[in-house]
């Protein structure tokens, strides 16, 4: 077939398979061989431009811009795993499109949540292994490690008064540069019991200097009919819970526009007894996002 006809083909293929599990067909095409394969990846677009993930690269790939990204995650409390899906929620005809796994493993000093692209081998061992969240003993600081080696362009900040990624309230600053997307360094964070936020960071936002985007917990208002503290999920959340957060731009000494305060770049909530949502946008991935929520599970004393 002429490479300019099998370019068209696979063209109309792409652009009429929107969402899985029909989009699967995208990924076949692709293994077919090497030509069907430079097509493929010339023609899918990454999820920043395309907000579709198709490839597992994609995983990695910073999300699309403007728009929350839809997912939920299941655990299985049995077996202490936890399973990422694409899709509106658990309630949805097929079972969603499966992104990503994790297993919690207990170290003597330490405890990892192993992350894969496979369901059923969730281990280090694996060549389906992405990465991994780490905690210490105590369980008040967490990394976020790569499964490629670090990235020489990362540094990392130390700060008492901003904290890092989780969902009880996390803290400290992390800092690192918008530079190779498919590799990034171990990303270290404290859960506190204090108050608000989160920090996480990444490629340029407008008003954000040094090319770096802190995140923190967005300020819940206050429900007069309810006489509480709320945070507003559209619908998304349903069950209240401590492990629920929303994660908005953040910069000290810097002044950040409202609407970038009020865009949430990552929140996650329980909907069921072992169901969360997990929704996240431009500048984070997939697997960042999935780690960091991953975060708000633990239960050891010194978190609470």
């Amino acid at each position: 077939m002429p490479y300019e006809l099998l370019r068209d083909v696979l063209m109309r293929i792409e652009a009429s398979e929107v969402t899985w599990p029909t989009r699967k067909t995208m990924v076949y095409c692709a293994g077919v061989c090497r030509n069907w394969r430079e097509i493929m990846k010339e023609l899918v677009k990454t999820p920043e431009i395309s907000s579709k993930l198709t490839f597992p690269i994609s995983l990695k790939q910073p999300s699309p811009r403007d728009s929350l990204l839809q997912c939920y995650i299941k655990r299985n409390c049995n077996n202490q795993t936890y399973y990422l899906y694409l899709g509106l929620n658990q309630s949805s005809n097929e079972d969603g499109k499966f992104l990503l796994a994790a297993r919690k493993c207990r170290q003597p000093t330490c405890t990892d949540y192993i992350i894969s692209l496979n369901a059923d081998d969730v281990s280090k061992g694996s060549n389906t292994y992405i990465g991994k969240l780490r905690l210490n003993f105590l369980g008040t600081k967490f990394a976020i490690y790569d499964s490629e080696p670090p990235n020489v362009g990362a540094k990392v900040t130390k700060c008492c008064s901003t904290r890092l990624m989780n969902a009880k309230q996390i803290f400290p600053r992390i800092e690192f540069l918008h530079s190779n997307l498919d590799t990034f360094p171990s990303l270290p964070f404290i859960r506190s019991k204090s108050t608000r936020t989160k920090s996480s960071q990444f490629g340029p936002l407008s008003s954000l200097r040094d090319g770096m985007l802190v995140l923190k917990n967005k300020a819940p208002r206050w429900h007069e009919q309810l006489q509480c503290w709320c945070l507003k999920f559209n619908g998304r959340v349903t069950i209240a819970s401590v492990k629920n957060f929303q994660l908005v731009a953040f910069a000290e000494n810097v002044v950040v526009r409202q609407e970038q305060q009020e865009n949430v770049i990552l929140q996650f909530g329980k909907v069921g007894k072992d169901v969360f949502t997990m929704d996240y946008q431009y500048p984070i991935s997939a697997f960042q996002a999935f780690a960091i929520c991953l975060s708000s599970f633990d239960t050891k004393i010194a978190c609470e």
